[in-house]
């Protein structure tokens, strides 16, 4: 196991377009981090910077404290998963999870036993005699992965490695990469753009856009307290709804809709001043069903329903706003239709808020 440290990290491959833009922060020894952002943001290549494989422009990277920048990737302690199984078609699962101990001239006794071991963990110990092609893609990606454990390597790294899976593979091998974690306890870091895989692998999530860290935190923390809108929207799914207005007043966390229509939202407005344009921010579970004589009611309109068996979503339109929102019930009625009517709530313990750069106001936490 090993600890990871990133100083000022940049990449440049011309030289006037920045690939990864001052990326500085550690990853703490036996975490499981995740790198999540849309494609092109730069996240597979701080990885491959990691692994060896791509060149430093400017910084450092420590790994188990020692300066990686110059070290060959057979020298840094690292195993790379990559998105393409990359397994050698005329070999065993045996041989192709022995191939790189075979290599470096271990004992074969030693290869037997890393290769039996790792097979057990990954529950392919009957598919070691067979050779890819009778393999479905899940085994194929398990072997994979059984060939980096068999390195004992320091740090893991995985480069989307669930993408070529279908919806039902990829479920079943996010639990067997955690339960993986839990019991080798290594280091790992694993690049993905489904927010979903972040939320549930990792122990904390580095949001990258453009070359940039937006945030890193854990799951929920980023989920709940994120720091701009760009990982407020990236983070959960459906994502969050977004109503663009302006601000009351700067001693008051209240904004007005384009129809008129009146919002409040609990965080700390001093940072603004009336007039300024800002975004509110909700999640669909956090949008509400209320009576008509509420005195928060907002009046909406059904402009689709999605029944997915143990929650519905409504996407419903506001009057005066070109926008839609995404509302999230829980249950199995039937009874919402496309072009309802109904009058919605937006509590303003749950209401986010957004200055013109995108950057959160703060949240006033609410005491119970």
């Amino acid at each position: 196991m090993a600890s990871v440290s990133f100083r000022n990290i940049s990449k440049h491959y011309t030289s006037d377009e920045g690939v990864i833009k001052g990326v500085d922060f550690d990853i703490n020894d036996g975490e499981f981090i995740v790198f999540v952002g849309p494609s092109g943001c730069g996240k597979s290549t701080l990885l491959r910077m990691v692994a060896g494989l791509e060149d430093i422009t400017g910084g450092e990277i420590f790994i188990d404290n020692v300066r990686a920048n110059d070290l060959h990737a057979s020298k840094r302690g690292v195993a790379m998963v990559f998105q393409s199984y990359a397994l050698y078609p005329h070999m065993t699962v045996r041989q192709n999870m022995g191939f790189a101990l075979k290599m470096a001239n271990a004992p074969k006794t030693e290869i037997l036993a890393r290769v039996n071991k790792a097979a057990d963990i990954l529950q392919i110990t009957h598919l070691l005699d067979r050779k890819p092609k009778a393999l479905s893609g899940g085994q194929r990606q398990r072997v994979a992965i059984g060939r980096a454990i068999v390195r004992q390597p320091k740090v893991f790294l995985f480069d989307e490695p669930l993408s070529n899976l279908d919806a039902s593979l990829r479920q079943n091998m996010r639990i067997e990469l955690s339960k993986l974690h839990h019991e080798l306890g290594t280091t790992m870091i694993y690049v993905t753009h489904d927010q979903v895989e972040a939320m549930t692998l990792a122990d904390r999530i580095v949001v990258f856009n453009a070359g940039v860290v937006q945030q890193i935190g854990t799951p929920l923390d980023l989920y709940d307290n994120p720091a701009n809108q760009f990982v407020a929207g990236f983070l959960g799914a459906p994502k969050m709804n977004f109503l663009q207005g302006r601000l009351v007043g700067n001693q008051s966390a209240m904004m007005t809709l384009p129809g008129g229509q009146h919002l409040h939202a609990a965080v700390d407005a001093a940072q603004g001043r009336a007039g300024d344009a800002v975004t509110l921010g909700i999640r669909p579970e956090h949008v509400k069903l209320t009576a008509d004589n509420d005195a928060h009611a907002i009046l909406a309109h059904i402009v689709l329903v999605e029944h997915l068996g143990d929650q519905i979503l409504a996407y419903i339109r506001i009057a005066g706003l070109d926008s839609e929102l995404c509302m999230k019930l829980l249950g199995h009625s039937s009874q919402l239709r496309y072009g309802d009517t109904l009058h919605i709530a937006l509590p303003h313990e749950h209401c986010m808020l957004f200055d013109d750069t995108g950057n959160a106001f703060q949240r006033i936490r609410q005491t119970h």
